[in-house]
């Protein structure tokens, strides 16, 4: 699975879960470090990428359109980067489910 991570999660993150999550990207490796989030999930939709963010806002959208893009929303508040790294690490199965899912487009991790 392709993930973009949002400006509100560390960059640092791509290069730490590249095994678990090959060819993903984080909004500033595209030109979208100061992207709306419009901007940010039509280049996902685009792009075939997931949305990680830590912004309950790409939550409201993803009732509003739909998928793509998938929205995976990181709810551990003001955790840290290993926390948010452990997180992704520990679900990746889940992760990887929801991504093959036709149906879903929204999952939330806590």
């Amino acid at each position: 699975m392709k993930l973009l991570f949002d400006q509100n999660i560390s960059h640092r993150l791509i290069r730490a879960l590249q095994q678990e999550y090959p060819d993903s990207r984080h909004v500033r490796d595209v030109g979208l470090r100061d992207g709306t989030d419009a901007a940010v999930w039509q280049y996902a939709a685009q792009h075939g990428f997931a949305i990680v963010t830590k912004d309950a806002d790409f939550h409201q959208r993803s009732f509003l359109y739909g998928h793509p893009p998938k929205v995976i929303w990181v709810r551990i508040g003001n955790g840290s980067t290993a926390m948010i790294e452990a997180l992704l690490r520990r679900r990746v199965v889940e992760v990887a489910a929801f991504s093959s899912d036709q149906e879903s487009a929204f999952l939330i991790l806590d």
